[in-house]
């Protein structure tokens, strides 16, 4: 007998709950803009978009690696909040908007960032990259380094402020992409997009992102503008549980951004919904262990395990498991001994190892002895 051909065999057990027809879900609304993504911020999951892949000038929605590259030196020790920066004459004549940074004059990392952030500053932006990389070029391929790890792989950066440059672009689905590593790696200073307005130098100036004003469950991100890139938003909102993630870019007016961003964000939580299915570290199903020192080993996911779906099609899901015939000892807590699909109408929505939840050593040399005589008869 092939034990090595049984070890591929696979069962399946599906569950299956009160099934229901599927709610129409709308077609996403024309917004006029040149491209757009949205998405749940939880899952990644894509709930609307045009042309998500295209090309784009990104003006200083460039800003938003130049933070992640600041947030992950900071998370790194490199630089702290506290540190002062001495401007350069390079970065107090940089074009654009700014901070009214001098040059010579001692700035915090901080106050930087929320120049950065909240008054959209270019000296600001190079003052960063130059204190960091020691140029600004340099800084740049740290944000292709950044990118590319983050699976960016249709972007790249050649300034740290968006100012135009044939060579510098990206997409929309890579920008959500980076929002939402921001979102979910750097709570912390994730906080500041939300900030509406920042003093600096004697001169206030509002946060560009006026969603903040419109709509309370907005906490962020930024805005750019360039005549190349038009009107350009990324935005982000949290209702409930639930939050989503907006980029729009090539609108033609400061408030088309807004209320195409708007519009898709109504979108997303009208139709949409993000559930937990299983929680990290719960028991989804036991599977037996050949020559084991316990029979069974609890198998789950490590975890927390959502997934996002028309809203009211949550008691139509079907979780499938696909488990090898046969598994032997050792096993060891987190391998993966089989996969868990989440279905909705036949359509799956998501795949997952299932993996063991605790170690289960090999057994006595009888235990064995027995399950090797057993297996012959399988």
């Amino acid at each position: 007998m092939n034990f090595r051909f049984l070890t591929l065999l696979l069962f399946f057990v599906t569950t299956h709950v009160s099934a229901q027809e599927p709610r129409p879900v709308p077609a996403a609304p024309i917004i006029g803009a040149s491209s757009y993504v949205l998405i749940d911020a939880k899952t990644g999951h894509e709930l609307a978009s045009l042309q998500p892949d295209i090309a784009v000038p990104p003006a200083s929605l460039t800003k938003l690696m130049t933070a992640y590259a600041v947030f992950k030196a900071l998370a790194g020790g490199q630089v702290t909040l506290e540190d002062e920066v001495t401007i350069s004459e390079n970065a107090w004549r940089t074009d654009g908007s700014r901070m009214f940074i001098e040059v010579g004059k001692r700035v915090s990392v901080q106050d930087l960032l929320l120049g950065m952030i909240v008054q959209s500053g270019n000296d600001a932006s190079v003052a960063l990259a130059e204190h960091i990389g020691g140029s600004e070029p340099v800084f740049a391929e740290l944000m292709n380094q950044y990118a590319s790890a983050l699976g960016m792989h249709s972007s790249r950066f050649i300034n740290s402020t968006g100012l135009p440059d044939d060579n510098h672009y990206a997409t929309a689905r890579d920008l959500a992409t980076l929002a939402r590593a921001i979102i979910s790696e750097f709570p912390e200073y994730y906080r500041w997009y939300s900030v509406r307005e920042f003093t600096y130098n004697g001169i206030t100036q509002p946060n560009r992102n006026s969603l903040l004003w419109r709509d309370d469950s907005v906490d962020g991100m930024k805005t750019g503008f360039t005549d190349d890139a038009g009107y350009c938003l990324v935005a982000s909102a949290k209702r409930d549980d639930m939050r989503v993630i907006s980029v729009v870019v090539g609108t033609s007016s400061a408030k088309a951004r807004i209320d195409g961003s708007q519009a898709l964000i109504n979108y997303g939580f009208r139709f949409y919904e993000t559930r937990l299915v299983y929680g990290a570290g719960t028991e989804i199903a036991n599977a037996r262990i050949w020559k084991s020192t316990n029979e069974y080993t609890s198998l789950g996911v490590l975890e927390d395990m959502y997934v996002t779906l028309p809203r009211g099609s949550y008691d139509s899901l079907e979780s499938t498991m696909n488990i090898p015939a046969i598994l032997e000892a050792p096993v060891a807590q987190g391998q993966p001994l089989g996969e868990i699909s989440i279905n909705l109408h036949g359509n799956a929505l998501l795949r997952e190892p299932l993996r063991a939840l605790q170690d289960n050593p090999s057994g006595s040399f009888w235990q064995r002895t027995r399950d090797g005589v057993s297996l012959w008869f399988e």
